[in-house]
């Protein structure tokens, strides 16, 4: 495959035993994930997993009037598509390209098979998977106890950690959609973080300048997140 492009740019799929990543590599298809495409709705049937290089995807729930929150983001760390192989098959939420990239899409009977030969990638998506519940407990508590300021710049870390550089490219609106708050609040708070020397933000693009400032200033629900996937992932 071209150097630029890997599979085992996954964490979890670079973590497999060599001869259970070579049954999965033939049937692994890189795909764009272009900003803001919609990887599947709620209650749809899910067909494929993805397992993220250099995209970041938000997973969001969606209210009846349209209003979002995001509950987790995924990454190169993690899998897309947990509901086939927990036996749901369906999703409650929305999963949207929040930072463009590419992923690697696999058919969620080959995924299925390979969870029941009980080995490796099963013991790893089970790990993943409860590391996935505590940042979705975890995103509920600080939505409804933190700051704004403090939600951003978890937010940010999270995002940056799943990027190969400190920059995102991010419109004030859909950080709005992601943290389930006005625009304005959005403009508020990242104008104390960019006085602060934090970041730099211009025309939808924003660069992390401090990332030990954000980690300063944000709550602890960032630490008991990143705490939980060291602990549970390779």
């Amino acid at each position: 495959m071209d150097n630029s492009h890997s599979p085992l740019q996954n964490h979890l799929l670079a973590a497999l035993p060599a001869e259970d990543f070579k049954r999965l590599e033939p049937h692994l298809e890189l795909i764009p994930m272009p900003l803001g495409e919609a990887l599947y709705e709620s209650g749809n049937e899910l067909r494929h997993v993805y397992f993220p290089t250099t995209s970041i995807i938000s997973l969001l729930y969606v209210m009846r009037d349209g209003a979002s929150a995001e509950i987790a983001v995924v990454g190169n760390e993690g899998i897309i598509g947990v509901a086939l192989f927990m036996g749901g098959e369906t999703m409650p939420n929305r999963a949207v390209v929040q930072s463009a990239g590419d992923a690697y899409r696999l058919k969620g009977k080959l995924l299925k098979q390979e969870f029941n030969r009980s080995g490796e990638l099963q013991h790893l998506l089970l790990r993943y998977t409860q590391a996935l519940l505590t940042q979705m407990a975890q995103t509920a508590v600080c939505n409804r106890h933190h700051s704004l300021d403090q939600q951003l710049c978890r937010w940010l870390l999270m995002s940056v950690d799943r990027l190969p550089s400190n920059q995102l490219v991010m419109t004030q609106e859909l950080i709005a959609n992601m943290l389930g708050v006005r625009r304005e609040g959005v403009t508020e708070a990242a104008g104390n973080l960019q006085r602060a020397g934090l970041i730099n933000y211009r025309r939808g693009h924003i660069t992390v300048l401090d990332r030990a400032g954000l980690e300063a200033r944000t709550c602890e629900c960032y630490a008991v997140v990143r705490k939980e996937y060291d602990r549970l992932l390779p």
